[in-house]
């Protein structure tokens, strides 16, 4: 007999199945128990008859076989249980369970559920998470590729940082030093002028910021493109309103359980998301939350004080910060007037989850800005061959999938959206 997965159940009403999964819940009434069963696509209720089935020493989250009849759940039209002729341990469980995991909000603090993530991820919320945010990957690979994209898979040890050598996780490569690679920017770049012309990547990226904060992680996933011959950096903006739309719709449609089962409430998104010059929102900052203090770039207090405006003012959780300075930008970012850059930053629901925006093409003013900047220009020499031999006016940006999914689904922590976390602290499991 082939196994039933719990969601194709309902179709099998009268019909003798086998099921296989974890014991989610046991409860006991007289000479029956009753006990539901979970697996990747749901939960059921078995029915069991206690002088015709043992369940002595059945302990929660034990792995079982179960064989028996579909019949129609009392009280319940469209609910199908399991009337048990056959159980089955398969794993039983053999110690006490270091945290409570069937219920809908596990009663545990964040540590002690990343400390025993593989079992916090058996409950059906935190799972829904990842879930969630695989359909969030899924789409922006899907979009892409309709798109004209190539999706690229590019080295996480480098010889350079792509910041100037800062915040960079040094290593030993034989007898030389190398790093983890802060982005694939470099390499985006570069697949754009080897004739790609569009390419994107999901992959980690590595930052050595000591700060510990909830935003921030030292390894997380980023979703990158890059792509060749636009004219600024509003056709990278335009591209990724369509990019989020998809995104969203896809996720709609692929995950209404985990939807719902999270209270996720869907932000609205047009394809015309405002924009503004980072200068207007330090001055609105200034004007209606008094902060004097602000200049150059905002933190992480004014990022949700703008998007607190924009939803009022301007009728959207999304918000686009543009023409950011040059000293707030890396060497490649294309200078605009004055010391600005024809940059953008993506705030979502207070929280900055994409920085873009158009890179320099041409080699002699590429090389004059790394040098302007105080670094060795021979120490990209890689990078920058390929702007010898025509380079199309390109850019492109990153969004952090991590970040993307807490102010999606509503986590303040970014930990929480992280499969296996690693920050100033944690290195395990």
């Amino acid at each position: 007999m082939n196994r039933t997965l719990i969601s194709e159940v309902i179709n099998n009403y009268g019909k003798t199945i086998m099921i296989k999964g974890w014991v989610h819940k046991i409860r006991k009434l007289g000479k029956l128990a009753f006990v539901v069963i979970r697996d990747r696509t749901g939960v059921i209720q078995c029915v069991m008859n206690t002088k015709l089935i043992d369940i002595k020493g059945l302990k929660l989250e034990s792995v079982v076989e179960i064989i028996g009849e579909v019949q129609k759940k009392e009280g319940s039209d469209n609910e199908a249980e399991i009337w048990v002729n056959q159980l089955v341990t398969i794993s039983a469980v053999i110690e006490d369970l270091p945290i409570e995991i069937n219920k809908d909000n596990m009663e545990a603090n964040i540590d002690v559920i990343l400390n025993n993530r593989v079992l916090s991820l058996r409950n059906q919320r935190i799972n829904a998470v990842f879930k969630i945010q695989a359909a969030l990957a899924q789409a922006f690979q899907q979009f892409l590729t309709m798109e004209g994209f190539t999706q690229v898979f590019t080295p996480k040890i480098v010889a350079e940082g792509t910041e100037g050598g800062t915040e960079l996780f040094e290593l030993k490569y034989f007898e030389r030093k190398a790093y983890l690679a802060q982005s694939p920017q470099f390499y985006k770049q570069m697949l754009v002028g080897s004739g790609y012309e569009r390419v994107f990547e999901i992959g980690h990226v590595y930052r050595a910021e000591e700060h510990n904060t909830i935003r921030h992680l030292n390894e997380y996933v980023s979703l990158d493109l890059e792509m060749g011959f636009i004219q600024d950096e509003k056709d990278i903006m335009e591209l990724e309103e369509r990019l989020l739309i998809y995104m969203l719709m896809y996720v709609v449609e692929k995950c209404k359980k985990e939807l719902e089962l999270l209270e996720v409430k869907m932000p609205e998104i047009n394809k015309n998301i405002p924009s503004m010059k980072l200068s207007e929102a330090v001055s609105i900052l200034r004007e209606h939350y008094g902060r004097i203090d602000l200049e150059l770039d905002l933190d992480p207090e004014g990022e949700k004080q703008i998007c607190e405006y924009a939803k009022k003012e301007l009728g959207s959780e999304f918000l686009f910060l543009t023409h950011y300075p040059k000293v707030k930008r890396p060497m490649y970012a294309m200078p605009a007037e004055d010391t600005l850059t024809h940059s953008f930053d993506l705030l979502f629901r207070g929280l900055e989850i994409t920085t873009g925006g158009q890179r320099i093409h041409n080699y002699s003013q590429l090389k004059d800005n790394i040098s302007s900047r105080g670094l060795n220009v021979e120490s990209f020499n890689d990078y920058l061959e390929v702007f010898k031999y025509g380079m199309p006016p390109h850019g492109g940006l990153a969004i952090g999938l991590e970040r993307l999914t807490a102010q999606l689904l509503g986590f303040r922590n970014v930990r929480e959206v992280t499969l296996f976390p690693r920050d100033r602290d944690r290195i395990r499991p």
